[in-house]
Formats: C-alpha cells, structure tokens, sequence
C-alpha cells in the first residue's frame, strides 16, 4: 500500500470516526439524525474533498496536468449547500417549540468537520471534534443552571354559565410566577364552551408544574393545555 493510499485511508477514517462520534451524542439522547447519519455525512463530506484535491489520481493519465483545476473552496461550497437541506429536514416547528435546531447544528458542523479531515488539516479538525462533542454533553448541563426566559401556551376552557372573569384568571397565573404576555378568546361547542387562549413567561419550569397542579383541582375548568416552548 503506496504512503498516499495510506494518508487517504488515514483522512477518511479520521472523518467517519469524528461523526460516529457526534453521532452517538445525538442518538443517545434520541434524536431523529443520530448516529448513522453523522457519520455518513462527515465521511461524504472527506470524501468529496478528496476527490477533489486528488484529481490527478483519477482522471485520464494522458491529460496534461495543466488541464487539472482543482479548486476545493467550490466543492466545499457544494456541500454545505446539500448539507443544507439534510439539517432543514430535522427541523420542526410545535405550537411555541421549534425542535431539532441543535441537530441540525451538529450536522452542518459534521458536514465541516468532513471537509477539514478530506483535505487534510487534522489538528483543526480534532480540536473541533472535540469542542463539538464538549459543546453537546457537557454544555446541555451548563444550560439547566442557566436562569433562562421560558414561554407556554396556556389554554383555559370554562362552561359558559361559570366562567372567570379575565382579572381573576390574570390573578391566577400572576400568583404562579407566570405573566401573560398574550390572550386571545373563542367560544366552542355552540356557545356551550368559552376559551382563554394564552402565551405565558415565566423563569422556572417549577412555576408551570406548580399552575397546573392548581388547575387540576379546579372544579370549574372543564379542560385546560399548558404546553412549554423548552425542550
């Protein structure tokens, strides 16, 4: 096996293994492009690198080698424009929620990742390799320690002889460590149903579980959704 058979090997197997790796992270915590997927994407990436940067290797033998023009800055275009769609694919928006971004994040850097292993440039690629696999595992613990703004979509329904006054409502979640930022009202069920349709801001998941405790022993709340933006 010739030295550059060897470096070639050497620059693919380096790409696979750093996607396995990110790979594992996104499938333990179960998300849709977990570890297959990172892994095939960053050896795709090295690969198409390396067909790029080695053209002389497979072309014609017979051309001269002035009629070679390699230039890995367009493939490395190329690929970050497919990979593109790939990360737009896990992306899904649910009521206030959009999930998948962090995924999609992974992949795009993968696809990056791939394109520094295929042209050779390890040392960036390693270290990226492991500020990527740093930022995923111990970053997520990071950001539960991290007092952050939190948002739910909150809906009331009442019977229509025994609804709350809005003030009363307000009152209710205000005591809750909850504000409400939104409300909008319909009535359901031909007239036998009225809605409080919320978005509320709060600073503690705590806050949410400890307002839905409060509504479920309501006696005149017929039904009510408490869906929080996180996770």
């Amino acid at each position: 096996m010739s030295d550059d058979t060897t470096t070639l090997l050497l620059y693919l197997g380096a790409a696979w293994l750093a996607g396995s790796l990110i790979g594992l992270e996104r499938s333990f915590h179960g998300r849709p492009a977990g570890f297959r997927t990172h892994a095939l994407v960053c050896a795709a990436s090295a690969l198409l690198m390396l067909l790029s940067t080695h053209q002389a290797q497979w072309l014609d033998p017979s051309l001269p080698m002035s009629s070679i023009r390699a230039d890995p800055t367009r493939m490395s275009q190329d690929i970050m424009t497919g990979i593109g769609f790939l990360g737009a694919g896990v992306i899904f928006k649910e009521g206030l929620t959009v999930h998948g971004l962090t995924t999609a994040a992974s992949i795009w850097m993968t696809s990056v990742l791939g394109i520094l292993y295929g042209v050779g440039f390890l040392l960036p690629a390693v270290v990226a390799t492991a500020a990527t696999l740093l930022t995923l595992s111990l970053f997520r613990r990071v950001e539960t320690l991290i007092p952050t703004e939190l948002f739910a979509d909150h809906e009331l329904c009442y019977p229509i002889d025994a609804v709350a006054d809005e003030d009363q409502v307000r009152a209710l979640i205000a005591r809750h460590g909850c504000k409400v930022k939104t409300m909008s009202y319909r009535l359901s069920e031909n007239g036998q149903l009225f809605h409080y349709s919320m978005v509320l801001q709060t600073h503690g998941h705590k806050n949410l579980a400890r307002l839905a405790a409060t509504l479920r022993q309501s006696q005149t709340i017929v039904e009510y959704r408490l869906t929080p933006s996180g996770g």
